[in-house]
C-alpha cells in the first residue's frame, strides 16, 4: 500500500465529486473504486498509474465526443464502407473507392466528392460512409438533403437570419447534400446554393449525390451561366464517382416475400 498515491487514498466525499465534476472528469468520479484496486495491487508506477487514469478519461470522452458530432450530423441511416456490397456492383471501381477512402485527402485537401447515378445505386450510402469516416477522425459534418438546403436558405431570408444560416452551413467541415436535382428552385434559391457552394470552393469538403449527369443540371437549376459556373467550381480538384452503369440495390417487387 505504501506505493498507492496519496489521492488514492482519499474518500470520495462529497467535496472530492463537486470539484471533479467542476473539472468534468466524470471517468475518474466512474471509476473511483476501481482505480483504488488497481492502485493497491502495486503493478503501476505512480507515473504509469496516473497515465492510466488521464488516458481512460481522454478516450472516453473522445468517443463521446464522436457520439455527440454524429447525433448532430443528421444521419437518417449510418453506413460503413466495409459493408457496401461492392459484389452486387461490379461496375462500380472499389479500388478507386476505398483508396479515396484511405487517402482521406478529400478532407484534409477540403476535395469534393460527387456520386452521379440512378436511384436506389448506393450513392447516399457510400456518401454516408464518407461523411461518417470524416467524423471519426474528429471533423463535424452535416447530413441534408437538397429541397431541405435550398428551403433553410430561402427561408433565411424570410427571417432575416440569412447570414447566420449561410456561417452555420459553411462552419461544418463535410457537408452531404443529398439528392440533388430531383426538384427545380427557383431562381433565388439557385443564387443562395451557388453562393454557398463558392464560399466553401476550397474552404471545406462537398459530398454530393445526384440522379443527373452535370448536362442535365440546368433542368433543375434552370440558369445556364449559374450551372455552369457551379458545376466548374464543383468539380475542380475533385473527386466524381461515375455510378450511371450500376444497378439498384434495392429489391423488386417480384423478390420481395409474400407474408
Amino acid at each position: 500500500m505504501s506505493r498507492i498515491f496519496p489521492f488514492m487514498r482519499m474518500k470520495m466525499t462529497d467535496e472530492l465529486i463537486k470539484m471533479l465534476k467542476y473539472l468534468r472528469l466524470s471517468v475518474l468520479i466512474e471509476n473511483w473504486d476501481r482505480y483504488l484496486k488497481i492502485a493497491a495491487k502495486g503493478n503501476y508506477s505512480h507515473a504509469r498509474l496516473l497515465e492510466y487514469v488521464v488516458s481512460e478519461e481522454y478516450q472516453i470522452k473522445k468517443e463521446n465526443a464522436r457520439k455527440m458530432r454524429v447525433r448532430r450530423a443528421g444521419i437518417p441511416e449510418t453506413f460503413v464502407l466495409e459493408t457496401f456490397p461492392f459484389l452486387r456492383q461490379p461496375k462500380l471501381n472499389k479500388k478507386r473507392i476505398e483508396s479515396m477512402y484511405d487517402g482521406f485527402d478529400y478532407m484534409t485537401q477540403s476535395r469534393n466528392i460527387i456520386f452521379i447515378g440512378p436511384t436506389g445505386t448506393g450513392k447516399s450510402g457510400l456518401a454516408t460512409a464518407f461523411l461518417i469516416h470524416a467524423i471519426n477522425q474528429g471533423y463535424n459534418g452535416l447530413f441534408i438533403t437538397f429541397p431541405e438546403l435550398v428551403e433553410r436558405l430561402y427561408q433565411s431570408i424570410a427571417d432575416n437570419t440569412q447570414a447566420k444560416t449561410v456561417k452555420k452551413l459553411l462552419s461544418y467541415d463535410c457537408l452531404l447534400i443529398d439528392e440533388l436535382g430531383y426538384i427545380e428552385i427557383e431562381s433565388v434559391q439557385v443564387g443562395l446554393f451557388f453562393n454557398l457552394m463558392q464560399k466553401r470552393h476550397k474552404n471545406k469538403t462537398t459530398l454530393i449525390t445526384s440522379n443527373l449527369g452535370f448536362g442535365k443540371w440546368t433542368s433543375f437549376l434552370k440558369n445556364n451561366h449559374l450551372s455552369a459556373a457551379l458545376i466548374d467550381r464543383l468539380t475542380e480538384s475533385s473527386y466524381v464517382v461515375n455510378m450511371k452503369n450500376c444497378i439498384s440495390l434495392r429489391p423488386r417487387l417480384d423478390e420481395v416475400p409474400e407474408t
